[in-house]
């Protein structure tokens, strides 16, 4: 008889899993826009809304995440493969019940798993599927191939862009490249936008609107706005302390632009049910793409 691990590859590979985690992949076209802060504080948030929430660090090489919480992890997503260690012990605990998971030092390395070893993986991120509600993946910042595979495959993206008009360029740019893709959907996947550092509510507004006009007008894809970060003091400063400024500074208006977007994200809960693939269809389908190159 097939056992319960067998099958859940098997539904994976026919691409039928059922989860209710969401997958948010969080990217920018350009780097230094505070990709990383959003995640890690939007991962904090969400866990206060009652939601069990993992980062998966995949700027791989620089682990961003790690350097932000000021924390070591002790084992990466491949340690699971190559020295049996459970999801459990991958996940390195983080402020605010937040767990994270290293990518390790690259990705070429997931391109050239065995067979067997890529169905172990899937076995494995299936129960990570039970384990929390939310997945986001921090990339690295650019249209590198891994940055716009992860964007490829996530159901759920976010675009961090900057009022620097290299950030707007480059945003540009990157929804560009997705929209040439054959695999690209714009049905399937819904592209959120944040503006990150603006001086007044109405420039986080502005930034959108330029790019949501030439994506939707050139490209055949519609953005939605999540909403406007201010620009803060006290983030750099919490990044200096290594601490999430939503933990470090709650009042600053920051945190409080956070917590806006986090409960925005969670009202279209029911709303974007069907586009959940669960964690383990997503990495499969990123493997899949990775080992056809």
């Amino acid at each position: 008889m097939m056992d319960q691990a067998s099958k859940l590859r098997q539904l994976v590979d026919e691409g039928n899993v059922i989860s209710n985690a969401r997958v948010i992949t969080v990217t920018s076209g350009k780097g230094g826009v505070g990709k990383t802060s959003i995640s890690v504080n939007l991962a904090m948030e969400l866990t206060k809304r009652g939601k069990k929430v993992i980062i998966f660090d995949a700027d791989f090489g620089l682990a961003n995440v790690e350097v932000m919480l000021g924390i070591r992890p002790k084992y990466n997503l491949l340690d699971s493969i190559y020295n049996n260690k459970s999801m459990e012990e991958i996940i390195t605990p983080g402020p605010g019940n937040i767990g994270f998971i290293s990518g390790g030092s690259g990705v070429s390395e997931l391109a050239t798993l065995s067979n067997d070893n890529i169905k172990l993986l899937v076995s494995k991120l299936t129960q990570l599927d039970s384990m929390c509600d939310v997945l986001i993946i921090d990339t690295g910042a650019g249209i590198t191939d891994s940055v716009m595979e992860f964007v490829l495959v996530s159901p759920e993206v976010i675009l961090v862009v900057t009022p620097e008009p290299t950030s707007i360029t480059d945003s540009y740019s990157l929804l560009k490249v997705l929209r040439r893709k054959n695999r690209f959907d714009p049905l399937c996947k819904t592209i959120n936008v944040i503006s990150n550092r603006v001086t007044h509510k109405d420039e986080g507004i502005e930034i959108y609107n330029k790019i949501n006009t030439v994506s939707s007008k050139f490209l055949g894809t519609n953005l939605k706005y999540l909403g406007a970060v201010p620009h803060d003091k006290n983030a750099s400063i919490a990044v200096i302390e290594q601490r999430p400024i939503v933990e470090a500074y709650p009042d600053s208006p920051v945190s409080k632009s956070i917590a806006n977007i986090a409960s925005k994200l969670f009202d279209d809960d029911r709303n974007d049910y069907d586009k959940r693939q669960g964690i383990a269809k997503v990495f499969h389908n990123f493997i899949k793409s990775k080992r056809k190159k």
